[in-house]
């Protein structure tokens, strides 16, 4: 096989209900609703000066390159985050992740699990009815 023959990959454009990202990335926060789910349709809607005030701190801490932090989970994630690195406080502490496109619609956190896997150590002596009879 020569390089000539080599197939060509075409990269599948990302759509969202039928509209790119750049054509999303230029709509108000208010018209974006429309192609929404019913649920982050009503959230936004309800809440559009939290989203839009969210919104202008990301521009502002990402022209200073800091990091951006935030306690909302609730936060429907809406085109003009795709690309941003934000941290979601999870209770305990903030974890990190990048916004991709497929993110669109949903909430901050679903990205940052509260609840982690639990990893139990081996019994120890007297844990167990077998183990008490052991002689120390």
């Amino acid at each position: 096989m020569t390089p000539k023959d080599k197939p060509i990959i075409k990269v599948k454009e990302f759509l969202y209900r039928g509209k790119n990202l750049d054509f999303l990335k230029g709509l108000d926060v208010r018209e974006l609703a429309k192609y929404l789910p019913s649920t982050p349709r009503r959230y936004i809607l309800r809440n559009f000066d939290v989203v839009e005030k969210f919104l202008k701190k990301c521009e502002k801490k990402a022209q200073k390159k800091k990091r951006i932090k935030t306690h909302i989970r609730e936060l429907v994630i809406v085109p003009k985050m795709v690309g941003l690195k934000i941290l979601v406080h999870n209770g305990k502490s903030f974890q990190e992740f990048e916004v991709a496109s497929e993110m669109i619609g949903h909430r901050l956190g679903e990205f940052s699990l509260t609840r982690s896997k639990v990893n139990h150590g081996s019994a120890g002596i007297g844990a167990t009815k077998s183990s008490r009879s052991l002689k120390k």
